[in-house]
């Protein structure tokens, strides 16, 4: 952001009651911009969104599998595939989201989830104009911790008591 500029207002965008109603009733999502790398932050929440049991579709035309996933070059081939997605969860520049706000409307998607960072506030609009969700500048995996799982330090949920009686086990 420049010197002087404002930051967007995103409230409309980040109320907690559509991230736990979008959260809990999707089954599918689609991860525009799932990288192969394990040490990228699309990368991990692919992998926690499949182990939490959601459907995760990776959409990269660069890939053809990733997390063991077929990986499909746009949301329309990756609808045609496997079906109805409920969630278009977004890991690519700001300047791409005019197009993947237009193809998951196409597809009829029911929502779209904007990664920090992702943040086309026009997009949005015309998202929410289409009928859809819009949840921006959010990390799905974080939300989901927060609001369905149980958020560990690290950021993810180990299972494992580590503060006990008489020192640790």
């Amino acid at each position: 952001m420049t010197a002087g500029a404002t930051t967007p207002d995103l409230t409309a965008y980040q109320d907690t009651t559509d991230i736990q109603r979008v959260l809990h009733s999707t089954r599918t999502i689609a991860v525009v911009g799932l990288s192969k790398n394990e040490l990228r932050a699309s990368h991990f929440v692919g992998y926690y969104l499949l182990r939490h049991g959601y459907r995760m579709v990776p959409v990269n035309p660069r890939e053809t599998e990733i997390l063991g996933q077929r990986s499909y070059p746009s949301l329309r081939a990756a609808r045609d595939a496997v079906g109805p997605i409920d969630l278009v969860d977004v890991f690519r520049a700001p300047d791409a989201l005019p197009g993947i706000v237009a193809e998951s409307i196409e597809i009829g998607a029911s929502a779209l989830w904007c990664q920090f960072g992702v943040i086309d506030l026009e997009a949005a609009r015309t998202a929410t104009e289409a009928g859809m969700t819009v949840i921006m500048d959010r990390c799905l995996k974080v939300e989901h911790a927060r609001y369905v799982g149980r958020m560990h330090w690290l950021g993810f949920n180990t299972s494992r008591i580590t503060a006990v009686r008489g020192g640790i086990q």
